[in-house]
């Protein structure tokens, strides 16, 4: 059963962002699906098993900004 998280990015201004934003939350382990909103910052991660909430911070600083 597949579980689903949302998290709040701040910094993000373009398309480009979401693509950074996309790519290195996809690359933690048991990530099937992310879905990033450049309007609100949302970004909804869908995962086989619960996913660390430092992966995900760590991965979204690596593309370069924030989690609120």
């Amino acid at each position: 059963m597949s579980q689903t998280v949302t998290y709040t990015v701040t910094g993000m201004t373009c398309g480009h962002c979401v693509a950074s934003v996309t790519e290195e939350v996809r690359e933690i382990p048991g990530v099937e699906q992310v879905d990033v909103v450049l309007d609100s910052g949302a970004v909804t991660i869908t995962s086989a098993e619960p996913v660390d909430a430092a992966a995900v911070r760590s991965a979204v600083e690596e593309a370069g900004y924030q989690l609120a």
